[in-house]
């Protein structure tokens, strides 16, 4: 069962990290965007979509023109101690690349269906800008962030294109469970890619219904 396990624990793990991750950049950049008045702002809005219609291996090509150790930051990082392709670190950033836009399209939408009022009525009485984030934008936009990280959570969990590219199909270090189906599947082994396609679809559906328990709860604390 180890064959199952250890990548299952390793998929966790990248998918937490990428969602943690796309929950601080995603929630920064649709606030800006959201509020940013400019021509130019939906280009860059179909920019950062760009990873939800390219194909996973160009996302991984690029990813390892800019970090491999002849890439443009690689020799960089490299002189510094940093290795990331063929890590489960550069799993993370494969991941985190390919869910960031669920995160930001969907707060990007929170934010902006949030009342300005509210946010006026906040200034008037004297709560600073990132009191009134913190305080009032926030907890109104939390459902539509809190969908957007779900869909970015199991996005990641499922990468595999990206991930086999910049991190490899290293057992016990890189083979996230989507890479180890795809190896057992090419080895003929039917019956652990099928016990590995089970436990990926529970994990999926318990973490949905889990995720469906918690933020009722959630949401009633986060009210202003």
């Amino acid at each position: 069962m180890g064959t199952v396990w250890l990548p299952l624990a390793l998929s966790l793990k990248v998918a937490l990290w990428a969602t943690a991750i796309n929950l601080v950049l995603g929630v920064a950049v649709a606030f800006g965007l959201s509020r940013w008045r400019s021509h130019a702002r939906e280009l860059v809005d179909s920019i950062l979509t760009l990873p939800l219609v390219l194909p996973p291996t160009v996302l991984g090509y690029y990813l390892l023109v800019l970090l491999g150790r002849r890439g443009v930051f690689g020799e960089w990082l490299d002189r510094l101690g940093i290795q990331l392709v063929f890590t489960w670190q550069g799993a993370v950033i494969a991941s985190t690349l390919v869910a960031f836009p669920l995160v930001q399209k969907a707060a990007r939408a929170a934010f902006e269906a949030v009342d300005p009022q509210l946010e006026d009525a906040a200034r008037v009485l004297g709560l600073r800008e990132a009191a009134v984030f913190f305080r009032v934008s926030l907890p109104l936009a939390a459902r539509g962030i809190t969908a957007g990280a779900l869909l970015a959570f199991a996005r990641a969990l499922g990468e595999f294109g990206a991930t086999l590219m910049i991190a490899g199909n290293l057992p016990g270090r890189t083979q996230t469970l989507s890479v180890a189906i795809y190896a057992a599947v090419q080895a003929g082994d039917d019956r652990t890619a099928g016990i590995m396609v089970t436990v990926t679809s529970v994990t999926c559906v318990a973490a949905l219904l889990l995720a469906g328990w918690l933020a009722p709860a959630h949401l009633r604390r986060a009210r202003p």
